[in-house]
């Protein structure tokens, strides 16, 4: 009996040996105490929470060399491997989760525009509820802060930038012509539906270095991954019909749309100032196919064509007949993408964008025919090296070919063109040194087979958190871009234009509500001048251009405040002069508006069942010439002003009547002014205002969702 007391008490004198206390102390950055940190040896039962003093301290019978783990919420976690025996009166330090909601985030010059963004200033459901936007993501776009608006025009004008300084991008993929082709004075439409996107990244300066070839800002849009169920749409349009059906499988789906628009009734109804021999008759179908693979990889095949065709005569103060244009186009759009994770935490976006444009254009007795063929190859590595370092590095290469045949019967015949090919690489970090601190750093490199010119461009942007609902931001970039086409059929030896952004930024975000306030400056060089009335064959062209601009934009929107009410408020002011194209001196471009001003509210009355919309747009006037009198852009035309209304009512959860009016008022807007080339026996030059072709337009439409869910509809979808 003794020798088993003996054995047993030996047996608990070996246990409590073998027994190690391990202790210490858990603190954040600035040595406060953690409470309730989880402290263990992984792999073991071992472990305990720190106290209120971040004191912690447990036993352990594990030897040798074990892994200890330290974590707590929105905190990375901790770990140390090393002999247990070593594991006494530990202090250990840990730093914040950069990955958390209220983690800083780098956005000086970039608006999202995505339900998964951390900072939302527009939703893709605005795109097409904004009154006056008629569906289209350029319309709504031009709410924000940094557009100027252009109302004959309808394309993004951004920070004193002309509409091709902008570039439009699909899934990291070029999109070389996202607008119709329209008559002058005519404002244009983007050809993309927003039904097809998730989240839109609106860049109005200092952008990534990923993306180039554009001077002024970047709009990347990016597609559905998934659909969420089998559903049919149908439209039915005081302009035209629309369908759209969408099919999924259990690893893939494919959405159809197609929409066919005949202008012809509404002119019959609503005449305007052109005399239409063929009202504007448009084509179009989009189709989308995704197929998901077991190692998480992601395939999409975006496909786009549409057809335009349309003729009228405009008036003209030289032209007493009026000007006849006539206009057939055909564009097709491919865009294939694939991306997919790979093995120590890389992942890979690789894809390609194929674009095919003709329009023949009829010109009084000219006939043209243009053809566009271009193509982007592109393929993007990311690194995740921790929350804190994540890499970027990619490789892609644009290729065009430009063909334009020109007919005149009095002047012959003449052929026109160019290739032009273009290879660029960037790298771009992201660091997180805290919370409060992040930065993004990149270069990008170009070569331009056609000029022959290699470029750099640096790029970095910093931010710092200030509060708990505010950042501050600041970026500088450098950015280059090729001649215009308009001018790279005539003549190829010239070098990219370039310019350089400076931006600083304050953001406030609390409760539903947003406040953004950004001040930038834009430096222009090599900016193309030549010495005719417009670039022709015979101009002698040359890289002596600059410019600038300067300004401050301010956006606030607010969807908490005002039940069911949701506004927002864009303000920009802009000081911008360039000297270029045939300017005789340096003066502020016919394009650019000092301030811009917009206003839109919408709100929801449950029991009526209908979301009504008003939008209003005010820019100061712009530059024009009067021959009249001395000068180069002597005069402005007066403040541009439009309230425009919509009404969207809930037939049913999938029935909804649509109603919207632009310009409400039918304010008498003025785009600027045509004079005659010969001055009458007064010596005086005529003039004519160029107005729009009508005060205003109305649209009514019947939209009907088809799905097993009874709860859809299309109200996002008007």
């Amino acid at each position: 009996m003794k020798q088993v007391v003996f054995f047993i008490i030996a047996i608990c004198q070996i246990s409590l040996v073998a027994q190690t206390t391990i202790s210490g102390k858990v603190t954040d950055n600035k040595g406060e105490p953690i409470l309730g940190a989880n402290v263990y040896l992984d792999g073991t039962y071992d472990g305990v929470s720190t106290n209120e003093k971040g004191i912690f301290s447990f036993t352990t019978a594990e030897i040798g060399a074990q892994t200890l783990i330290i974590s707590f919420i929105s905190y990375e976690a901790y770990s140390i491997t090393a002999d247990v025996k070593t594991y006494k009166n530990l202090v250990i330090k840990l730093r914040e989760d950069v990955n958390t909601l209220d983690a800083v985030t780098i956005n000086a010059g970039t608006l999202e525009a995505g339900d998964n963004a951390k900072v939302t200033a527009l939703k893709p459901l605005d795109i097409v509820t904004t009154a006056g936007a008629m569906g289209d993501f350029v319309g709504a776009l031009q709410t924000l802060p940094g557009t100027s608006t252009v109302s004959e025009d309808g394309r993004l004008f951004v920070r004193g930038g002309d509409a091709e300084e902008t570039q439009i991008f699909v899934d990291g993929l070029r999109v070389f012509t996202p607008y119709s082709p329209t008559a002058k004075n005519i404002p244009t439409r983007g050809r993309l539906s927003p039904f097809l996107f998730k989240g839109i990244s609106f860049s109005t300066g200092g952008y990534s270095a990923e993306y180039g070839q554009a001077l002024s800002s970047v709009l990347s849009l990016k597609s559905v991954d998934e659909p969420l169920e089998e559903r049919t749409d149908l439209s039915f349009m005081t302009v035209g019909l629309g369908f759209g059906n969408t099919q999924k499988w259990k690893k893939s789906s494919l959405s159809m749309n197609a929409s066919y628009i005949n202008l012809a009734p509404y002119q019959s109804a609503f005449p305007d100032k052109n005399v239409w021999h063929k009202p504007v008759q448009a084509f179009g179908g989009e189709s989308v196919y995704r197929y998901k693979f077991k190692n998480d990889g992601l395939l999409k095949l975006y496909g786009a064509m549409s057809s335009q065709e349309l003729e009228l005569t405009q008036e003209d103060i030289n032209v007493a007949e009026g000007v006849r244009f006539g206009l057939k186009n055909r564009n097709l759009y491919i865009n294939a993408s694939y991306q997919a994770f790979l093995s120590n935490d890389w992942s890979v976006l690789t894809g390609l964008s194929l674009s095919n444009d003709t329009s023949d254009i009829k010109v009084m007795d000219a006939i043209i025919e243009d053809t566009n063929n271009s193509a982007h190859f592109k393929v993007k590595l990311k690194k995740h090296f921790s929350n804190r370092f994540k890499l970027n590095i990619g490789s892609e290469y644009f290729m065009t070919n430009f063909k334009e045949d020109y007919k005149e019967p009095t002047q012959g015949s003449f052929n026109y063109g160019f290739n032009n090919n273009i290879f660029a690489s960037f790298v771009e970090a992201d660091v997180f040194f805290s919370k409060k601190v992040a930065s993004k750093i990149g270069v990008r490199v170009e070569y331009s087979e056609l000029l022959q010119e290699f470029t750099l461009s640096p790029r970095l942007s910093v931010a710092y958190k200030t509060g708990a609902n505010s950042q501050m931001s600041l970026a500088y970039g450098q950015f280059y871009q090729n001649p215009k086409d308009a001018y790279l059929k005539f003549n190829t030896n010239f070098k990219a234009e370039n310019t350089s952004h400076l931006i600083a930024n304050y953001q406030f975000v609390k409760d539903k509500k947003i406040f953004r306030v950004e001040a930038y400056y834009k430096k222009y060089n090599d900016l193309v001048k030549y010495d005719t009335t417009t670039s022709l064959p015979t101009s002698n062209f040359t890289n002596d251009g600059n410019g600038y601009a300067k300004g401050l934009d301010i956006f606030w929107r607010d969807n908490k405040s005002f039940k069911n009410t949701d506004y927002w408020v864009s303000y920009s002011y802009l000081d911008t002069e360039r000297d270029y194209k045939n300017y005789s001196k340096t003066a502020t471009p016919h394009f650019a508006s000092k301030h811009n001003l917009s206003v839109v509210v919408k709100h929801f009355v449950t029991d009526w069942k209908s979301q009504f919309g008003l939008s209003y747009n005010f820019a100061s006037g712009r530059n024009y010439t009067n021959p009249n009198i001395s000068g180069f852009l002597n005069q402005k035309t007066k403040s541009y002003n439009a309230l425009n209304a919509n009404w969207a009512y809930l037939i049913s959860q999938q029935k909804i009547f649509y109603v919207s009016v632009s310009n409400v008022l039918g304010t008498k807007n003025v785009n600027g002014y045509q004079y005659s080339n010969q001055p009458n026996n007064n010596g005086i030059f005529e003039s004519k205002a160029i107005v729009p072709s009508a005060d205003r337009f109305f649209f009514v439409g019947f939209f009907w969702t088809i799905s097993s869910n009874k709860n859809d509809n299309q109200l996002k979808n008007l």
